[in-house]
């Protein structure tokens, strides 16, 4: 049932949200409740009941930025200190409906992130709007062919000035691709450095992790920084700069933007 059924629902576009309803016991098959185990033969009825109550009546009202929007997705600017989505009030996922125009397709739904940022982590994120633009894309995501780019600006001496990192995370083997544009000296980090990044797989933390392991970790990097180096009530410099993919339905090749936030321009003020 678990396979069978994403996409099925409205209400169930994911194979999390899925298997949410199935724990809850929200879906039967014929007049049985149903479990991620349930066998499809075809032919049956299947019924997704979600209780009034289950809808929060609490709304989170909290302005993003929209970079780009259509009929089937929309690519918002995550700010830093918010959540993406989970068992918070405050997260990207909940403040999507006030920040998105509803699509006016068949199969529309609540509007959802289809990949994620870590909470310090600003700038792109793609959202689907449909059942079908949210299956769409996380297979793009899957088969990697959504390319995603982030800046960065890390401390020390970085020499070479470009490469490709490879080193396993989460026992996976995960490669990054970084080419410095530009250093500046800093009297309590010694260098800072701006870097152009492109993450070849997609672990988690894997950008910053691969920069701790060189010895140049993010400024600002409370988890893989260096214990005398860390920098206090500025956040991590970490951005999701551009993202760059074939549109599922319009075969359009989108290339989106997230311009840095002030603070990287103020010790980079070049760029």
């Amino acid at each position: 049932m678990q396979d069978y059924g994403v996409g099925l629902f409205d209400a169930c576009a994911t194979k999390s949200a899925l298997k949410k309803a199935l724990k809850k016991n929200f879906i039967t098959v014929n007049g049985e409740i149903a479990t991620s185990a349930t066998f499809i033969k075809g032919g049956e009825t299947i019924t997704l009941s979600i209780p009034e109550h289950v809808t929060p009546k609490k709304r989170l009202i909290f302005k993003l930025k929209v970079i780009y929007e259509d009929d089937y997705l929309a690519a918002i600017h995550k700010p830093a200190g918010i959540l993406v989505s989970g068992n918070h009030f405050k997260t990207v996922a909940n403040a999507l409906v006030q920040n998105i125009t509803p699509s006016s397709l068949q199969d529309a739904t609540k509007p959802q992130p289809v990949h994620r940022l870590d909470f310090a982590t600003t700038g792109l994120l793609l959202v689907g709007k449909t059942s079908s633009s949210i299956r769409a894309l996380n297979k793009q995501f899957e088969n990697k062919t959504i390319k995603k780019t982030y800046i960065a600006i890390t401390i020390g001496d970085m020499t070479p000035t470009e490469g490709i990192i490879t080193s396993n995370v989460d026992n996976k083997s995960s490669q990054s691709k970084y080419i410095v544009e530009g250093t500046v000296l800093s009297h309590l980090f010694g260098k800072l450095n701006l870097v152009h990044l492109e993450p070849l797989t997609g672990r988690r933390h894997q950008l910053r992790i691969h920069l701790s392991e060189m010895g140049n970790p993010i400024l600002g990097d409370k988890d893989y920084g260096i214990k005398d180096l860390i920098l206090n009530g500025k956040g991590m410099y970490l951005h999701a700069y551009s993202i760059e993919f074939t549109h599922p339905f319009t075969n359009k090749s989108i290339y989106l933007k997230s311009e840095l936030p002030e603070r990287f321009k103020k010790i980079f003020s070049s760029i």
